[in-house]
């Protein structure tokens, strides 16, 4: 029987890390953001106010237990259901992580709050961070980000300039485009030219790939991703759709496991993550790639999404 974690999940497929082992560091949807494309829904608690949500030594504790477990792992990743920066204690687990093994670290954050000296001193040991910008300029961070009240957008992109200046390591920029609204040619353009002035290892362009949290979050078209990719410095690249480690029989197993459940009857996201035991992360992950490959469809009742298998007709 697999052992329970509260704040470890994965690995999981990730298109940018390979075998990404998630550490999950504060509660669901504790963020400084509400992203309108976030697949994860709407933030219940919108804040800047960094703690220490949960003990550190809990956290490290479930980091040895997972590791010794063995497996393969490309990262070992702060990202989960929420702005992994918000935890106080961020730096404690990172310590860790490169004082006992040898897997690298990366951070996902949405990069607010990197304004911070203390927040950009404690992810110095990180190999590689990636922060988004979603937003050329002020009115547009507002519309997309939702930001915290207290957030402004100018001391946002300057934090992530100073924080390019300080950190030694790889920094990826993730620029998310979002159709009608930053897939824009004079958008993009914009988004260019603050790309510049922060000055990352790399710059990669994605946008909206699962269910957002609100309707009006449109993806783009492939094509016209790489038509706005012009615009971007030399070392731009595009996310792209995922790639084959996602065959690999560790992941295909879940995937199976998930198969099975829906073949019983139809589950939410929620019901899933109950029933096999896993992250929340991992499942949307999984019901994605499987809806790619059209195995399973969604359908809505009560506001709700529910996953299951389409019988074939006779």
């Amino acid at each position: 029987m697999s052992t329970s974690y509260q704040h470890i999940f994965g690995p999981v497929p990730s298109r940018r890390l390979g075998y990404s082992l998630g550490i999950d560091p504060v509660p669901f949807k504790t963020c400084s953001y509400d992203c309108i494309y976030c697949q994860l829904g709407v933030t219940t608690n919108k804040t800047c106010q960094r703690r220490e949500f949960f003990p550190a030594e809990n956290i490290i504790s479930e980091i040895e237990k997972k590791l010794k477990e063995g497996g393969p792992v490309d990262y070992i990743t702060l990202s989960g259901s929420g702005e992994p920066t918000l935890y106080s204690k961020i730096d404690t687990v990172i310590n860790y992580i490169k004082d006992s093994s040898d897997k690298p670290v990366a951070v996902l954050t949405n990069g607010s709050l990197l304004w911070q000296p203390e927040v950009r001193e404690q992810l110095k040991r990180a190999d590689l961070v990636v922060p988004s910008l979603d937003a050329p300029d002020s009115s547009l961070f507002r519309y997309i980000n939702r930001p915290q009240t207290e957030l402004d957008f100018n001391t946002m992109i300057q934090g992530l300039i100073d924080f390019r200046k300080e950190f030694k390591n790889k920094i990826w920029l993730e620029i998310f485009l979002l159709g009608g609204v930053t897939a824009l040619e004079a958008e993009a353009k914009k988004l260019a030219q603050l790309a510049k002035q922060i000055k990352p290892d790399k710059i990669q362009l994605n946008t909206v790939e699962r269910p957002p949290a609100v309707e009006f979050a449109y993806p783009v078209p492939q094509e016209q991703m790489q038509d706005l990719a012009r615009y971007f410095p030399a070392n731009t690249e595009i996310i792209t759709d995922f790639n084959k480690i996602h065959s690999a029989s560790y992941f295909n197993n879940n995937k199976t496991e998930i198969m099975n459940l829906l073949s019983r009857r139809p589950c939410s996201i929620e019901d899933i993550q109950g029933a096999l035991n896993m992250h929340q992360n991992e499942v949307i992950k999984y019901t994605e790639e499987l809806k790619k490959a059209q195995k399973v469809i969604i359908t809505e009742h009560n506001g709700k999404q529910y996953y299951y298998i389409k019988t074939k007709k006779k």
